[in-house]
């Protein structure tokens, strides 16, 4: 039998360089056929890792996040609006209210919406006409019950017409002392929104991954259950800019048969990633059906026992070169699902052949991630927990009652906290950090040149002893 290995078991063979600054490194990457990201990370579609803060966040520092599937399709579906609406140069469909609204409900729905204000327009004939503007501002020391938006609004609002540029924006917001500029026709009916946030969220993360309307990627995960068609016909009219197809075992007629049926459905408009695999039997399989992008994977994850459970898996170096083999004959990209766990492991994957890496732990513990903080004896936590375990099953169930054929299943991952690490920024560019300088150890300028010049040598347990600190207290 042949041997597997993983990211512990080897390191890359340092080569000649001529890279003399990290700056001159390019980090861009294709998440699948047709998706750039300029850093080649992706958030986990795992419910204490990305919701559409942890997406937001993602995007903007040049990857893109994976919303996970574990809710209704309604709530996913509207995680993706959240953040296709969160930075646009003009946002399409801002967030609106109506003059008759009860002040109580408009903060509730604020709080639902992360959102501190709201355009006020009158509906005719599902056209949307603005008759005002009301913000935090004006709610912020408000105690009656009764009041309604109406009342509290400011109704003299400052828009600009259709066509209106960012620059002549800019000009209008510094002038008027303004943070938000309502797009709208003669007739006042509403057409979108240009805000200041986004104006200089723009400016200060020049990397940021955008579709062709200037909106923030995202991705969403679907499964093979009686519903998926729906959900990723809702998930793709909402925005989203490709589909993750998530279950364990992606070497599966059902996962085969799915996408068909979706590639045939949205033909080219929507990018597809299926997964999770191990082999290039399952690539080639995949690719045969359509695939856009392959998830590599089995059993890696920090809060995976499958290879415990099943005894089934393949260690995650080998898997990843494995599936190389043919995704790369068909240029399709890989995404390194799992066992990362710093910037060293994250280099060896993108080396391995890897287009981009998927991080779950890592960012469980982030101020952007799904779930509330615990404090425990002065440390700071955070919950996480793998998408096969028994708490995550049994949220499931709840969500997709259709799921359950009555049998006994052992969990086949795990749960528990990990400590917080604040801003996801802080996580992402240390890893970045770590790939720029491994890339200028083996001398490439860029991905394809790190994949072509790497060269792994087998180490032993002394040898991984020697890796880290040691002989320091």
């Amino acid at each position: 039998m042949r041997e597997g290995i993983t990211f512990n078991d080897v390191l890359l063979v340092p080569k000649r360089s001529r890279v003399f600054s990290r700056k001159d490194i390019s980090t861009k990457t294709r998440l699948s056929r047709n998706i750039e990201l300029n850093i080649p990370l992706v958030s986990a579609n795992m419910d204490t890792v990305t919701g559409s803060e942890m997406a937001r966040k993602m995007a903007e520092l040049g990857g893109i996040g994976i919303i996970h599937r574990f809710l209704s399709i309604e709530d996913q579906v509207e995680e993706v609006r959240k953040v296709k609406r969160s930075e646009n140069v003009i946002i399409d469909e801002p967030f609106t209210t109506e003059p008759d609204k009860k002040i109580k409900d408009l903060v509730d729905e604020l709080e639902r919406y992360n959102t501190s204000s709201a355009l006020v327009v009158n509906i005719k004939k599902e056209r949307k006409y603005l008759v005002g503007i009301i913000t935090a501002r004006d709610l912020l020391f408000e105690s009656s019950s009764t009041s309604t938006v109406s009342d509290l609004m400011t109704k003299n609002v400052i828009t600009a017409t259709p066509g209106t540029s960012i620059q002549k924006a800019k000009g209008i917001l510094h002038k008027k002392k303004i943070e938000k500029l309502p797009i709208v026709k003669k007739d006042g009916e509403l057409l979108g929104l240009i805000t200041l946030s986004d104006i200089i969220k723009k400016m200060n993360n020049p990397n940021t991954s955008k579709d062709k309307k200037g909106r923030l990627l995202v991705g969403a995960a679907i499964g093979v259950n009686d519903d998926y068609t729906k959900r990723a016909i809702a998930l793709k009219n909402a925005g989203a800019d490709v589909i993750v197809i998530d279950i364990a075992h992606g070497h599966n007629t059902r996962e085969i048969d799915a996408l068909r049926k979706l590639k045939k459905l949205f033909k080219d408009d929507i990018d597809i990633v299926a997964g999770n695999i191990a082999t290039k039997e399952a690539a080639l399989d995949l690719i045969k059906a359509g695939a856009d992008g392959l998830k590599v994977g089995i059993g890696p994850g920090a809060a995976c026992t499958t290879r415990i459970v099943t005894g089934v898996g393949v260690p995650q170096i080998t898997a990843i070169q494995d599936v190389m083999q043919v995704a790369k004959k068909h240029n399709v990209p890989v995404i390194a699902d799992g066992g990362i766990k710093n910037s060293g492991d994250f280099s060896k994957a993108l080396a391995a052949g890897a287009s981009t890496a998927m991080i779950g732990s890592l960012l469980a513990g982030c101020k952007e991630s799904p779930g509330e903080y615990i404090i425990d004896r002065g440390m700071i936590y955070k919950y996480y927990r793998g998408m096969a375990s028994f708490e995550a099953a049994s949220s499931k169930k709840k969500i997709d009652r259709s799921t359950s054929d009555g049998l006994l299943r052992v969990p086949e991952g795990a749960s528990g906290k990990v400590f917080y690490k604040g801003d996801a920024s802080m996580v992402l560019n240390d890893l970045v950090s770590g790939l720029r300088s491994s890339m200028s150890y083996l001398g490439a300028k860029n991905l394809k040149e790190f994949s072509k010049n790497a060269e792994f040598i087998r180490m032993t347990n002394a040898g991984m002893i020697e890796s880290g600190p040691h002989g320091v207290n």
